[in-house]
């Protein structure tokens, strides 16, 4: 390469000999070599049709590239300066957010900033060859060859559905007829216990301790007739646990003893889990299906969730959607089936997974400094508020414009400790914003108590 004090100006034979492979992939070749810092900020990239007299690329195809590389916010083209190479994104623009009236802290609906985009990976889906072919296809080839490599057990078999809740739905639906029980791992999200009476199904809670959901609660619920058990092996509402393996070998003992319950396992939030989390599927394969879901970290219109395991029960699943007739179209599977082998949606999930994080970290730290009683789990998506009257304490919260989840809506009955529950993915990233959340928070508890006691 040849250097100014500025930049450099990237030789394009260089460049050629380091993105060997298809025109398709050039975008994320260049976008690895400036992530590894080979390229670095600065740099000028080769002029569209220098690179192409040196590399057996279209024209075309790298108009793509570059512009597919200015949209993640690698690169920038400016009119006489070229292709540049932008400092590294390791974060996206922060929200400033004047008012809490507009942001509902109740659903856990994820920030769409932090979503990666939807253009490339719709344009890989529409060459595939079954595309249009008459018939259906309850999982693409293209699909489960890229979820088979991180499926946490061998399946029986394979399926598709739109969201992580109807997949949900049409697995528990299978597992428990109506008019039966159905063993549930508390907390669990919004809306899920509203769900399982709809299918007219009776819930047990299972109570959790610091290792998962108890062994002991688990026996008491199968005891008591449940057909199924629903498990959220990645924690993603615990008030304070993450389920460790030797909690996995202790559930899975206690089903041993009850040869006829399913096992449906609900992994909501998918690939924002920072590691995979454990399954019961490795010791009853033909006992479990594990649910994947994916939109909470690409989007909600990619509408694809994946079922794998087993095949009965799976089968029963496909036959209550749709009388048996429905499927997932093949564009928004092989969509989804390109994210997750993208290295461009990996960086933007990971960054997701990080800003959660800090975001849960930073209200629960502030509300404890304010002396609130405060919780979350190691991997939850929430923080918990202890107060002294729920109902109050929304009420108090309302009048001050901001919307928070009730905590008994999460526990088939209510806990002894009254709990308000706040999702952390709409946050801010500003420390002094959560601050004001948490004077704000604090303030109503502080109502809340006072009404409670008077």
């Amino acid at each position: 390469m040849s250097a100014t004090l500025e930049s450099q100006i990237v030789d394009p034979e260089w460049l050629v000999e380091r993105i060997s492979g298809r025109a398709a992939d050039l975008a994320d070749a260049v976008g690895k070599l400036i992530r590894s810092g080979e390229l670095r900020p600065g740099d000028r990239l080769p002029t569209v049709r220098e690179l192409a007299r040196s590399a057996d690329f279209s024209v075309g195809a790298i108009v793509n590239a570059w512009g597919r590389l200015q949209e993640q916010g690698f690169v920038q083209t400016r009119r006489r300066g070229g292709t540049v190479v932008l400092p590294p994104r390791d974060t996206v623009p922060e929200r400033g957010i004047p008012d809490w009236r507009g942001v509902d802290l109740a659903q856990n609906a994820p920030d769409l900033a932090l979503q990666p985009s939807l253009s490339e990976a719709l344009l890989s889906s529409l060459d595939a060859e079954t595309l249009n072919v008459f018939g259906r296809e309850l999982m693409t080839e293209r699909l489960r060859d890229a979820v088979a490599q991180s499926w946490p057990f061998e399946p029986e078999a394979w399926a598709t559905a739109g969201g992580g809740t109807e997949a949900l739905l049409l697995a528990v639906e299978a597992a428990a007829p109506p008019g039966t029980i159905v063993a549930v791992d508390e907390p669990l999200g919004p809306g899920v216990l509203d769900t399982l009476r709809d299918l007219g199904l009776e819930a047990i809670g299972v109570a959790a301790d610091c290792h998962g959901p108890r062994p002991d609660a688990l026996e008491a619920a199968l005891i008591a007739g449940a057909t199924a058990f629903v498990f959220q092996p990645g924690a993603p509402f615990a008030v304070d646990h993450e389920v460790s393996n030797e909690r996995i070998d202790e559930l899975a003992e206690v089903l041993a003893r009850h040869p006829k319950v399913w096992v449906v396992e609900d992994d909501s939030i998918g690939p924002l889990e920072p590691v995979q989390p454990p399954s019961l599927g490795g010791r009853h394969p033909h006992r479990v299906v594990r649910i994947r879901s994916y939109c909470k970290a690409y989007g909600i219109d990619v509408r694809t969730s994946v079922l794998g395991g087993s095949r009965e029960l799976i089968e029963r699943a496909m036959k209550v959607r749709s009388h048996g007739v429905g499927s997932n179209s093949r564009i928004l599977q092989n969509t989804l089936a390109h994210l997750i082998t993208s290295a461009d949606a990996e960086q933007a999930v990971s960054t997701a997974h990080e800003r959660y994080a800090a975001r849960r970290t930073a209200l629960l730290k502030a509300l404890i400094d304010r002396g609130i009683e405060a919780f979350a789990g190691p991997h939850s998506l929430v923080v918990w508020v202890g107060v002294s009257d729920e109902t109050a304490s929304l009420v108090a919260l309302a009048r001050q414009g901001i919307s928070v989840g009730a905590g008994s809506r999460s526990f088939v009955r209510a806990p002894a400790q009254q709990l308000l529950r706040l999702s952390a993915t709409q946050l801010p990233d500003d420390d002094g914003l959560i601050g004001q959340l948490a004077d704000v928070v604090a303030g109503a508890v502080a109502e809340s108590s006072r009404e409670y006691f008077d």
